[in-house]
């Protein structure tokens, strides 16, 4: 995969949208797919939360190193193992299942990792988003982006129904499961039209999730 020509803003996105779900009672934070460290840190920051990091790509992970208290560099899957069971009150997954070739076995693994009441914190693209409607049912067209639902990088498509199944299937109960990112654009307010108004998932980027095992 690659992520070597990924613009800097990917991993260095302080995701305001996703501060909102942070369980202010937590006390160690779990940042997967971490990038510089610049969004976790605003927890840390206003939290004093012990904060730690696995970032895939190794010049990201070291200025992630700089400022989170522990970050492993390299693929998530190969440090699962080595976290401490029952020790973090959350995990957040910021899009980045959808970059894994076994999300449902991270999930499996990671559910250990939380404390009684942990939750994992997820963001997901949404397959069914207005645009990429349009290119499948429209333009008839599969068509890798360099960013965005169809980034090039991205092995696995969800949608708000099978997110949610995953999570469901592996035993986590939902706390949260909603739309984030919402478009300004009308167009999804004309399909709703031809799809009596079925379609209400097509006005989200991504859908955030909260889940507790």
């Amino acid at each position: 995969m690659d992520y070597q020509n990924k613009k800097g803003k990917y991993y260095i996105n302080q995701r305001p949208e996703m501060l909102e779900f942070f369980p202010k009672n937590a006390k160690t934070v779990l940042d997967v797919g971490c990038g510089q460290g610049t969004f976790v840190k605003q927890i840390k920051d206003m939290y004093h939360t012990e904060t730690w990091g696995i970032e895939y790509m190794r010049s990201h992970g070291e200025q992630a190193e700089k400022v989170l208290d522990k970050v492993f560099i390299g693929e998530c899957e190969k440090f699962i193992d080595d976290l401490p069971n029952d020790y973090f009150d959350v995990i957040y997954f910021n899009d980045v299942m959808e970059h894994l070739i076994d999300p449902y076995m991270v999930l499996d693994k990671m559910k250990k990792k939380l404390t009684k009441n942990g939750q994992i914190i997820s963001s997901l693209p949404n397959i069914r988003y207005h645009n990429v409607l349009k290119m499948f049912i429209l333009n008839k067209e599969w068509k890798y982006e360099e960013s965005g639902v169809m980034d090039h990088t991205h092995l696995r498509f969800f949608t708000k129904k099978s997110i949610k199944r995953m999570y469901e299937n592996l035993g986590f109960k939902i706390i949260t499961h909603k739309g984030i990112n919402k478009t300004k654009s009308l167009k999804p307010y004309i399909y709703n039209l031809f799809l009596l108004f079925t379609a209400p998932d097509i006005f989200y980027v991504q859908y955030a999730t909260v889940v507790e095992k």
